[in-house]
């Protein structure tokens, strides 16, 4: 990894300590709503995300949600801890998306639709991976502000924006202008952090799939594909489900069932 892209990852500053009361909530399996609301809303931006998350179009319910915990309440425990972690995570990485010509709102779009496919097309095919999934599928792409900072640094921004005007492959460029893609910078910021094994491993092989170890196998075939997906400059775009598509198929998952998954998905948000 070239010294600015090491340089960029260790001046990123400790995770705050809510990170830490939320995983230690999470290893104890408590089922505590009050506790957890409590945890949350010491951070305004943590219950500012979730209560967003909560109103969201993507969920669909039927009132507003004002409070975090009603929030909880019809999100479910692990995923509101999974957003929650996720919000301040992204919030760590001071950064902007500018070099990739999207919003730090568009990011957050992506990243809650990438959840939203872990609830709907997940639990459709391996329920047990549910709860594994939610915080990788939210994550996965926080490399690129990484990127974006040393790109733009580089005064390369305008050159980036007109490759990704070119190609749909968005790895490629990555690797073209940086050396790396976005998984691979993703899981050395984890590593950086010290966080589990568990969580950067599916990761950091996704754009790697056939050097993955088969424990992870699964998760990151899926990952992969959500990735794709959620691209953040062309969200669930023909050319996206088709790639997509054609990944799923030849990782051995039921294509109809991802197109229905998704079909379900952009006609509750009318994309």
């Amino acid at each position: 990894m070239n010294n600015e892209l090491i340089r960029t990852i260790k001046s990123i500053p400790p995770l705050p300590d809510n990170i830490t009361d939320l995983e230690e909530f999470k290893k104890l399996n408590n089922e505590d709503v009050d506790t957890l609301t409590e945890i949350i809303n010491r951070d305004p931006l943590m219950t500012a995300t979730v209560l967003r998350v909560a109103n969201s179009t993507m969920f669909g319910f039927r009132s507003e949600i004002e409070t975090v915990n009603k929030a909880i309440n019809l999100l479910g425990i692990n995923f509101t801890i999974s957003i929650a972690i996720g919000s301040a995570i992204q919030n760590s990485v001071k950064s902007n998306l500018s070099a990739y010509g999207v919003t730090n709102e568009d990011f957050l779009f992506s990243s809650m639709l990438a959840t939203k496919l872990v609830n709907s097309w997940v639990a459709s095919i391996d329920n047990n991976l549910l709860k594994d999934l939610v915080l990788p599928a939210f994550l996965q792409d926080i490399g690129k502000f990484v990127i974006s900072q040393v790109i733009q640094n580089k005064k390369l921004t305008n050159d980036f924006l007109k490759r990704l005007s070119e190609i749909h492959d968005l790895s490629k460029i990555e690797i073209e202008f940086v050396g790396y893609s976005t998984s691979r910078i993703t899981a050395n910021i984890f590593k950086h952090w010290s966080l589990s094994h568990k969580l950067i491993l599916p990761i950091a092989f996704v754009e790697n799939i056939e050097n993955c170890p088969e424990t992870f196998l699964k998760q990151s075939q899926i990952l992969h594909i959500i990735k794709i997906l959620t691209t953040v400059t062309e969200p669930l775009s023909e050319n996206m489900i088709e790639l997509a598509s054609q990944k799923a198929l030849e990782y051995g998952f039921d294509v109809e069932n991802l197109k229905f998954c998704v079909n379900a998905i952009k006609k509750k948000i009318e994309i």
